[in-house]
């Protein structure tokens, strides 16, 4: 019995020292690095991260800029002075409708009336010039002057019998007296045909109140047709 029981305590003693010399020289497993793998772990969630981000904005459409408007201002345009072409900007544009008033006593414009010419029929006159006292001449009250006036027959009639260089007493300063040269009958000195020219003489008087006063003359047929230049004096009395 106590045989049998060395025999089987030495089998199992043999045993395991062959099974201990099996592992003799073999290389121990390696250790395992808990931080490097939490530090892979990280990197790996961050890649894939950064790579979801990628294909997210990949998939979404850039934004369409939409361009500022910008004005332009119109040309302005140009005017050219002295040209002959028409101003383009309207002025004094009256209404469609609109009719002016007639002034009750029209004046004449100083320095235009003179070279009006108003044609009336066959007849027609142009100035030609003036003599005698000069506008704006200072006079004494009640004394004497003359005045003439040259006018040119561009009409087609003849100034003869019964034409006159008419006074026009509603332009002509009030209190200022003026008279008529009618043409006589049988005076062929006194006709003008046309193309030629004549001179009218006036004798006047100063009136007897201080002031500056006007007188207007016009041309006038044998039917009290107006016609040609209205002409002017002037004179201060003092």
């Amino acid at each position: 019995m106590k045989f049998r029981k060395s025999i089987w305590l030495t089998g199992m003693i043999l045993s395991a020292a062959l099974l201990s010399s099996c592992n003799i020289g073999a290389t121990p497993p390696p250790e395992q690095d808990m931080e490097l793998i939490q530090t892979q772990s990280v990197e790996l969630v961050l890649t894939q991260a950064a790579l979801q981000q990628t294909q997210t904005a990949l998939a979404v459409p850039p934004p369409t800029e939409t361009p500022i408007p910008t004005s332009t201002l119109a040309e302005i345009p140009t005017i050219a002075l002295g040209a002959d072409t028409p101003t383009p900007f309207a002025f004094n544009t009256q209404p469609a409708g609109f009719t002016p008033l007639a002034l009750a006593t029209p004046t004449p414009t100083i320095g235009i009336v003179n070279t009006v010419t108003t044609k009336n029929g066959c007849n027609d006159a142009s100035y030609l010039g003036e003599g005698g006292s000069r506008d704006g001449d200072i006079i004494d009250a009640g004394k004497p002057f003359q005045k003439s006036f040259q006018l040119l027959n561009t009409g087609e009639c003849t100034w003869d019998e019964g034409y006159s260089f008419a006074f026009i007493p509603e332009f002509s300063t009030p209190g200022f007296q003026g008279y008529d040269i009618v043409l006589k009958k049988n005076a062929p000195e006194e006709y003008t045909k046309p193309g030629q020219g004549q001179t009218y003489v006036l004798k006047l008087f100063a009136p007897k109140t201080p002031g500056t006063y006007k007188g207007y003359w016009k041309l006038k047929d044998e039917n009290g047709n107006l016609f040609g230049p209205l002409v002017w004096l002037e004179i201060v009395v003092q």
